[in-house]
């Protein structure tokens, strides 16, 4: 379950749709920031809390999934959520092994986008926690 400190980034070059998943969350009590680009999400910095992504597979510049790619080489972890209005089992395939959560087809239902969301914060924060005890086991280790 999404906690009231995590936070649901939409990136869709659709303005119409931006608003529709804001409004959405917003409604189920769920902080949540809008961009209309790959490049835009990434000019914000990064959050530090749980969180998850709502990406569009379909972007001007950088596409969905080379973004998630991306994100991917950099280490960078954040549950995706993927929708689209032009999914095929193949892009489907490659977004789920490389790590995201879900992968949706657009026109949106109110309740598939909520589902996503109020599992990915949830699996971000048990990631958090266990990133940070290796990264403390690792450091112990580095001082013996």
């Amino acid at each position: 379950m999404a906690t009231e400190s995590s936070m649901v980034f939409v990136v869709d070059d659709d303005p119409l749709i931006r608003a529709s998943i804001q409004g959405l969350l917003k409604s189920a009590s769920l902080q949540s920031e809008s961009f209309e680009t790959a490049e835009q999400f990434l000019k914000r910095g990064l959050w530090d809390g749980p969180s998850c992504l709502i990406l569009d597979v379909t972007l001007p510049g950088m596409s969905g999934p080379d973004f998630q790619a991306q994100l991917q080489n950099a280490g960078l972890q954040i549950p995706i959520i993927f929708v689209t209005g032009h999914g095929d089992i193949p892009m489907t395939v490659k977004a789920m092994k490389l790590g995201a959560t879900e992968f949706l087809t657009k026109p949106l239902n109110d309740q598939e986008p909520l589902d996503a969301v109020q599992q990915a914060p949830a699996s971000d924060c048990v990631h958090r926690k266990e990133q940070s005890a290796i990264s403390k086991l690792r450091a112990r280790d580095s001082i013996s």
